[in-house]
């Protein structure tokens, strides 16, 4: 662990030439988020200019770009694809003072400020930022810096976590790769691309997550919903999958105590296309074949790891799935400013309890969770189920094989029209009761419906979650295409008493 006080957590680095100075402008660059502060400490011609120079060019894909010092002009801004960085010089300022006329107070909206010469805004900096001291050894070499790397207030996590991905990269084949940041999903997770000559690899970066507060029965939210608390499920799933033919990732390399995987690049080719993003028919009808043939299956619930690990799959009981549709009332409702009392709170689950009573252990198969578009990937050069690449099942459970294909042609930042949905669930009905003579399509519809409205309600839980707690805002602009996949699931003869209590206690979102 690295050292945590009240002066933040840092770590030290030598830079012994121009490969160790890119080294750490990798890292630096991977950590950053919009509206970070980097603060760059040191005395004349120690290499705050240069470091912030190397750091811009990287950020931009242009080695080329100029990045003059902003000695004399102060501050340059620099449009970038990722955010925008804004590189200040305070070197010609008299005292904190002058500082309001740089204009600190009109920053493009999310910028990452560059800032070299923080000690003459001393009183002025906020708790939270990330510094980079630099300091000369001339007895070691002219070109030699000594680099400390510190993160105050909330970055002083982030920085422990830094030095803990640089380790693990220098103990791997991708020690010096070239790394890109990719778009990552609502969870804590992050994922690089990274390149090493003309080989790719993935860096998945999942910290354990700490248990949140218990919510029942002792429980966090988490262990009773069966949430991956670290990568081994999700190493357990790739190497199941793999050896069933499926395209899950293969693990290159992988330290599961600190959560970090080396796993296979499988592209960015999607199975939905345009903007806004629809799907792509013929790719839709290849994952409903990957699920058929998941499901035609016999599968254990326990996986090797490693030659002395094995991983348990959770089943998707009750608790879990309850746990989940009370998201709605937990959530949703309040961002409605809607309120339910403890007795129309029971009433709700008692009519949950005993529409998912009668399909929980329906046809139960491994259920990868998140089986839709932003997961799925296409991989065209492959061959029949091996074309769809599978992301994103560390939290998968046993449980009611209509789940996932539900999570498919209900997708909440896709749009699926209602055509498409029932011809891709008629095209699945209809196939496994040619494999399997004893499946009842009737019994698998009404499963397909309640769980495509319980996954409904838990998504517009979340995504309300998402805004109220996490200050994320742009999850809302899905929640009127999910109520209206709600509307599709309630209506189905068996969902009679919950779309009416929908009715009168859910309100629909507004316009």
């Amino acid at each position: 662990m690295l050292p945590t006080t009240s002066e933040g957590s840092s770590y030290p680095e030598a830079l012994a030439n121009e490969q160790a100075l890119h080294r750490v402008v990798v890292d630096i660059a991977a950590a950053l988020q919009p509206g970070d502060l980097v603060t760059l400490s040191g005395d004349l011609g120690a290499g705050k200019t240069t470091f912030a120079r190397a750091l811009i060019r990287y950020l931009a894909g242009d080695p080329a770009i100029a990045v003059p010092s902003p000695t004399f002009t102060l501050m340059q801004t620099y449009e970038l694809q990722q955010f925008p960085v804004v590189h200040a010089d305070l070197y010609r300022l008299d005292g904190p003072g002058e500082l309001a006329e740089l204009g600190f107070d009109d920053l493009p909206k999310g910028a990452v400020v560059l800032l070299e010469w923080p000690d003459r805004a001393a009183g002025f900096l906020p708790p939270d930022r990330l510094d980079i001291a630099f300091t000369l050894a001339p007895q070691l070499g002219p070109e030699h810096r000594n680099v400390r790397v510190t993160g105050y207030g909330t970055l002083a996590a982030r920085v422990e976590r830094l030095s803990v991905v640089r380790r693990f990269l220098d103990s791997s084949s991708f020690a010096n790769a070239a790394r890109q940041r990719i778009q990552g999903d609502a969870s804590t997770r992050s994922y690089e691309r990274l390149r090493l000559g003309n080989r790719y690899a993935i860096l998945m970066n999942s910290p354990r997550k700490p248990d949140g507060p218990p919510v029942r029965n002792g429980k966090p939210y988490s262990a009773i919903a069966h949430l991956a608390e670290d990568v081994t499920p999700f190493v357990a799933m790739a190497n199941g999958l793999r050896q069933l033919g499926f395209s899950a990732p293969q693990i290159y390399e992988a330290d599961l105590e600190q959560g970090l995987l080396l796993i296979e690049d499988l592209g960015a080719e999607l199975v939905v296309d345009g903007d806004p993003p629809a799907p792509i028919e013929d790719r839709y009808e290849a994952a409903v074949d990957v699920l058929m043939s998941l499901h035609s299956h016999q599968l254990s619930n326990v996986l090797p790891v490693s030659p002395k690990v094995e991983y348990r799959l959770p089943k998707y009981d009750l608790d879990a799935l309850l746990i989940e549709a009370e998201l709605l009332l937990d959530w949703y409702l309040p961002q409605m400013g809607a309120a339910v009392s403890d007795a129309t709170r029971a009433v709700y689950v008692a009519l949950w309890r005993e529409a998912l009573q009668a399909v929980i252990d329906t046809y139960p198969t491994w259920v990868l969770r998140d089986f839709h578009s932003p997961n799925l990937l296409w991989l065209p050069a492959r061959q029949d189920i091996a074309q769809v690449g599978l992301l994103d099942f560390q939290d998968a459970v046993v449980g009611p094989a209509a789940y996932d294909l539900a999570s498919l042609l209900q997708d909440a930042r896709v749009d699926v029209p209602e055509e498409m949905e029932v011809m891709l669930l008629g095209r699945y009905a209809r196939t496994r009761r040619d494999i399997d003579q004893n499946f009842d399509p009737a019994t698998f519809i009404r499963a397909y419906a309640t769980l495509a409205a319980q996954r409904t309600s838990k998504i517009l839980g979340i995504f309300a979650r998402l805004d109220r707690r996490d200050g994320k805002p742009q999850y809302l602009r899905h929640i009127p295409r999910v109520w209206a996949y709600l509307q599709r699931s309630l209506a189905h003869p068996s969902m009679t008493s919950i779309k009416t209590w929908y009715a009168a206690h859910v309100p629909a979102p507004r316009a």
